[in-house]
């Protein structure tokens, strides 16, 4: 069955649980086999998400626990500087 089109936590929550039930039948979500049942359940929740248009990440960046702000580091092998929070 195809998953439900929509954003609310009703319809994605409904996305996951037909993911890992079919991770349960089958042993495979899709054409990817996740190696154990947590993996499945990151795997769905991901997915779910994405087919909701949304993001499992906040948009807004955490603050430091001190002083509020971060910290730029740069690598060691000279690539783009790394925000640290």
């Amino acid at each position: 069955m195809p998953l439900k089109k929509g954003s609310s936590r009703k319809t994605i929550s409904s996305n996951i649980g037909e993911l890992v039930g079919a991770y349960k039948e089958k042993g495979k979500i899709g054409t990817s086999k996740p190696k154990s049942k947590s993996a499945a359940v990151k795997q769905s929740v991901a997915i779910a998400l994405s087919t909701a248009g949304k993001s499992n990440r906040s948009s807004k960046p955490k603050e430091a626990k001190k002083g509020g702000a971060f910290m730029v580091v740069k690598k060691k092998d000279g690539n783009r500087p790394v925000e640290i929070y």
